[in-house]
């Protein structure tokens, strides 16, 4: 009788993790994606393929003016200067009478995203004097104003240097302004001849940036509590909040424009064959709860922080939960917190990670922290 009650009980919860699985299902692509799924999870939320014979204004805004634009640019932004047509989306740089004009694009509120993967297909400008991107800004500057919210550079090339791809992160702690600039790049050829894809992974602590499929130079950009105990995490890694897409082309201004402009090159143009973003299927594919969170310590280097090992989880780890005194106190979105709104006196501290199904792993060893 016991060893059938055994095999009962095991029958049930075979089942009934069956029928758990049998209620997750894939998510849906977004309507319209021509590539909907691809290997790792990945599904289709967001895309244009550049078939109408117009831009669509629900999904891209016009960045429209001169000014400058923080970086002592050239060119006047207008409507004008982006069209569709044959499949592409085509950015227009030129030089009229006395105004170089071009246009710049976002998908601010209409396409804004935490986390993903991105994919520009593109033939970029050439010459003296150009300066076409692909890159992100954040949603609503959660950390404050630049850089301190972050700037994602997934594709930057400078004219003078032709066929030199970069890709660069900006935050508080690593930005050009202090020359503590975090970037990558390398030689790709005929840029300017033949179209590539610009693509960039993001997950929680890293980005990576990649062409035609091969890391770019390096191509990893991570954020490393250790490296980065001088400050809260977001001031050396901001990138927990949305952002949201920008194509452009500048002409001049500090970088583009450090050997001039060569007006007899234009007009130029970026050809964008789609832009497609995908996010991950965490519920679908993940199968684990994460990992133990391991070696919690006090920083040596910022009062009243604490940082740990980042942990592992098949998905990724969503956010991590702190706890004082066995009693939850708040949460983290990496490996890193400061614990200034405690009283001062002494504590039990715990960590424990949460992955983006709702999955917890086990609670840390506790440590003794003193608050100052």
């Amino acid at each position: 009788m016991k060893k059938i009650n055994i095999l009962l009980l095991i029958l049930s919860l075979v089942i009934w993790l069956v029928s758990c699985e049998e209620n997750v299902v894939k998510i849906k692509p977004n309507e319209g994606a021509l590539v909907p799924y691809l290997d790792g999870g990945w599904v289709s939320v967001w895309n244009d393929e550049f078939d109408g014979d117009a831009l669509d204004e629900t999904k891209w805004n016009y960045e429209l003016g001169a000014g400058g634009w923080g970086n002592q640019e050239l060119q006047y932004y207008t409507k004008n200067n982006a069209t569709v047509s044959d499949g592409l989306l085509t950015i227009h740089a030129k030089k009229e009478e006395n105004l170089y004009t071009s246009s710049r694009l976002t998908t601010k509120y209409k396409g804004d995203f935490k986390y993903g993967r991105v994919q520009v297909r593109a033939k970029l400008p050439s010459g003296r004097g150009t300066w076409p991107a692909i890159w992100m800004m954040p949603t609503e500057s959660k950390y404050g104003t630049w850089p301190r919210s972050g700037e994602i550079d997934i594709m930057e090339h400078v004219g003078y240097d032709m066929n030199r791809i970069h890709a660069n992160i900006h935050t508080r702690k690593y930005n050009h302004m202090d020359g503590t600039s975090m970037g990558h790049s390398q030689v790709i050829d005929n840029v300017a001849e033949t179209f590539h894809i610009y693509e960039m992974i993001w997950e929680p602590d890293s980005i990576q940036i990649l062409v035609d499929g091969l890391p770019l130079g390096i191509g990893l950009f991570k954020y490393n509590a250790a490296f980065s105990q001088d400050v809260p995490y977001h001031e050396a890694w901001p990138f927990d909040e949305h952002f949201f897409l920008i194509l452009n082309i500048a002409v001049g201004d500090t970088w583009g424009g450090a050997q001039g402009v060569n007006e007899d090159i234009f007009p130029q143009t970026m050809e964008v064959d789609y832009v497609r973003v995908y996010q991950k299927d965490y519920h679908y594919y993940d199968g684990f709860s994460p990992d133990k969170a391991e070696n919690l310590r006090v920083s040596t280097q910022l009062a009243n922080s604490i940082w740990w090992n980042p942990t592992y989880d098949d998905f990724g780890v969503s956010y991590y939960e702190i706890y004082v005194n066995n009693e939850f106190y708040k949460t983290s979105n990496l490996n890193q917190t400061m614990l200034n709104d405690l009283t001062n006196g002494t504590y039990e501290i715990k960590v424990r990670a949460v992955d983006f199904t709702g999955k917890k792993g086990e609670f840390s060893d506790p440590i003794t922290f003193t608050k100052q």
